[in-house]
């Protein structure tokens, strides 16, 4: 009888220690997730990365519920995604709000859910989007509420907001419409990293503008002033964009046929414009990096935006470039994924899903078709691979079902796919 006891006294103090073993384990896992920075998730190919927005109507006006959110937030969860990116915090533009508060809800309906924002805070010079002529020596005295909602919305959600980008593609010229001087994406990065150093903001929040390449020096040797180098010093990562498919029209050397290759088969010739799709990528990453880290070596390049259309009736379709179908998004996405993950480059593709306000009054308009999925929840070719392997059964979108466009018929596929457009004239 006393052996007995022994025995289950001696058992007891084991189950409790291990107990007490798996529990601490346990909660060190959950202690790292909810402790996850910046600095530990970008370049993370654990933590893919992915442009967002979850408008479905043709107007910002009609703002994506909660509930939408969160179907959409399931669905790139299941396909890997850990952090998106965002764009503004308008006041009239609840859109990043509502994100962060779905996000917030998933995650108190299940503790395995977990996602991060990239929250960006619109940049725009004195009368942008207006009848008058935009100043862009001047910034938009909009431009201070926007950074001061940011920052409410940083400390509002900690455990989700990891980064604020200022700008986007706010230093870049071709963007007339808004765009600024590098010194005023400078001023509001000191802002910033000012409310870290002063415990206003989390000392781990990273700061970025997320701008075109050559925005970042890696260009057009006119944009390397003293304030953009002023502006690398100042913030905590780069986070640059890069578009083959634009270039496609408007610098497409690199994507018309070359002599050496007119004898290979049509596909051969796509897929070999893909590839150097790719090395055009590289290009500009290199470019860049280059010139940042002549600057401060310290800096790190992360890849804010980069895509590829399915769907365009100008520049970009048959009778322009040609760039444009889902088999050629499905190889740019697979490409650029290996590549970015090998290298421990965060890559926020873009993007997650088709918008259509974007270019509203035209329904085949390139701008509203670089999504992975349709308005409908189809899945693009490129994760066709990702229906077959039942990641999101039992998810949907708007009711519907995620399926494969086409149905899953990749030789209807193909019949879309054209060679690029070795004639075109721009």
């Amino acid at each position: 009888m006393k052996n007995t006891w022994f025995t289950y006294l001696v058992c007891g103090f084991l189950l409790i220690g291990f107990s007490c073993k798996k529990g601490n384990k346990i909660t060190g896992k959950e202690e790292i997730k909810k402790n996850m920075t910046a600095a530990q998730i970008l370049g993370n190919p654990d933590y893919l990365a992915i442009s967002y927005g979850g408008y479905r109507e043709r107007s910002r006006e009609n703002q994506p519920t909660i509930a939408q959110l969160k179907e959409d937030l399931k669905l790139m969860f299941a396909m890997g995604i850990r952090i998106i990116r965002t764009y503004n915090v308008q006041p009239k533009l609840p859109h990043a709000a509502n994100v962060l508060e779905a996000i917030h809800q998933l995650k108190q309906e299940d503790s395995s859910f977990e996602m991060y924002v990239m929250l960006g805070a619109w940049i725009d010079c004195l009368n942008a989007w207006t009848d008058l002529e935009p100043n862009h020596e001047v910034e938009s005295a909009q431009n201070e509420g926007e950074i001061a909602r940011a920052v409410a919305l940083a400390n509002k959600y900690p455990d989700i907001v990891k980064v604020i980008a200022v700008g986007n593609e706010a230093m870049i010229r071709w963007a007339t419409s808004y765009f600024v001087q590098p010194k005023v994406i400078l001023k509001y990065v000191k802002h910033l990293q000012n409310l870290k150093k002063e415990g206003k903001l989390s000392k781990d929040l990273w700061i970025t503008c997320s701008d075109d390449f050559a925005s970042w020096g890696g260009g057009d040797l006119s944009y390397r002033v003293a304030d953009l180098e002023n502006l690398i010093k100042a913030v905590d990562y780069v986070s640059m964009h890069t578009y083959a498919y634009h270039n496609s029209h408007y610098n497409p050397s690199f994507w018309k046929v070359p002599e050496n290759e007119q004898h290979l088969s049509e596909k051969e010739k796509i897929d070999k414009a893909m590839l150097r799709a790719l090395e055009f990528a590289k290009t500009q990453y290199k470019n860049v990096s280059d010139y940042v880290k002549s600057i401060d070596a310290t800096k790190t390049i992360h890849i804010g935006e980069t895509g590829w259309a399915t769907v365009s009736n100008g520049h970009y379709g048959v009778d322009g470039s040609r760039a444009t179908d889902e088999y050629k998004q499905g190889l740019y996405y697979s490409y650029l994924r290996k590549w970015t993950n090998k290298e421990s480059i965060s890559c926020f593709y873009f993007e997650a899903f088709d918008e259509q306000w974007k270019d509203a009054q035209n329904p085949q308009g390139s701008e509203n078709h670089f999504g992975l999925f349709t308005l409908k929840g189809e899945a693009k070719y490129p994760i066709w691979n990702l229906v077959d392997q039942g990641i999101f059964k039992d998810l949907h979108r708007g009711g519907n079902p995620i399926i494969k466009t086409f149905n899953g018929d990749k030789e209807k596929l193909m019949k879309t796919v054209l060679v690029p457009n070795t004639d075109y004239q721009r």
